[in-house]
């Protein structure tokens, strides 16, 4: 027979551990997409807390004063999940910010769609990236990464032992904006370069020929162009993944550091 049997004490670390994972899988990509059903989120959640918990076995009996004290600690647990999840949910913006370089260049910026993922707004070149993204990271298994290295912060971090160091957070996220602006225009850089080498050729055009509406033939040739290149250089994706990922791998580290005690 199985022994279902458990303490209070247990069920608290528990619940402790289920706040965390539960936070991060909200936030976190590919775990948190808007038509992802809510029961799939609530079973990754609560399954995965079951195995790190068989995993963990506490250590050390969570201290608690009162009711508030341990409402307290399950803010902590929450506040550190929301942490991780966030610093991995920004690296997918950059390719929103690459899609809106390109689109800009290729005279589609005023053009925007309704992404059934986020429910957000977003260019078309971006949408095209962020599910390439998310495929990549379907593909190369990266979704494994995040939930393994959510575990190892349960050894970094223990229950109730995070320190939020403000300064470390923020020298964190300095440095990802930093990255963010190189990463998003690697990204870009082909079409960026393609269209720049044909507004030298309109411009030339435009001096030897006025007689000739360089607008209304520029905007057909740079869409035409601009898309060619994007259909060119797919090729080129998992590279571009890769800079995305690693800089996922990179924000995990920095993060769960600047929260160690």
């Amino acid at each position: 027979m199985i022994n279902l049997s458990f303490s209070m004490s247990d069920l608290e670390y528990f619940l402790l551990i289920l706040t965390r994972v539960s936070c991060f899988v909200f936030i976190a990509p590919f775990f948190s997409m808007v038509n992802t059903p809510s029961r799939i989120k609530i079973g990754i959640s609560f399954f995965t807390a079951m195995l790190l918990y068989q995993t963990l076995s506490p250590a050390a009996v969570v201290e608690y004063s009162s009711v508030f004290g341990y409402a307290l600690v399950v803010m902590k647990e929450a506040i550190t999940g929301l942490l991780i999840g966030f610093g991995v949910n920004i690296c997918i913006t950059v390719v929103n910010f690459a899609g809106s370089i390109a689109d800009m260049e290729t005279g589609l910026s005023m053009t925007t769609l309704l992404d059934p993922a986020t429910k957000e707004t977003t260019s078309i070149t971006g949408a095209y990236y962020q599910y390439m993204l998310m495929l990549m990271l379907i593909a190369t298994g990266m979704y494994r990464y995040l939930l393994g290295a959510l575990a190892d912060t349960f050894t970094l971090i223990p229950i109730n032992g995070a320190v939020f160091n403000a300064d470390a957070l923020l020298s964190s996220m300095i440095t990802f904006l930093t990255n963010y602006v190189i990463i998003g225009f690697r990204i870009v850089l082909p079409i960026f370069c393609v269209m720049l080498l044909l507004n030298a050729i309109l411009g030339v055009l435009a001096k030897v020929s006025p007689q000739m509406n360089m607008f209304a033939v520029g905007i057909q040739l740079k869409i035409v162009v601009g898309l060619s290149i994007l259909f060119l250089v797919t090729g080129l994706l998992p590279g571009a993944a890769d800079f995305v990922f690693q800089q996922m791998k990179e924000m995990i580290v920095s993060f769960v550091e600047a929260m160690q005690g």
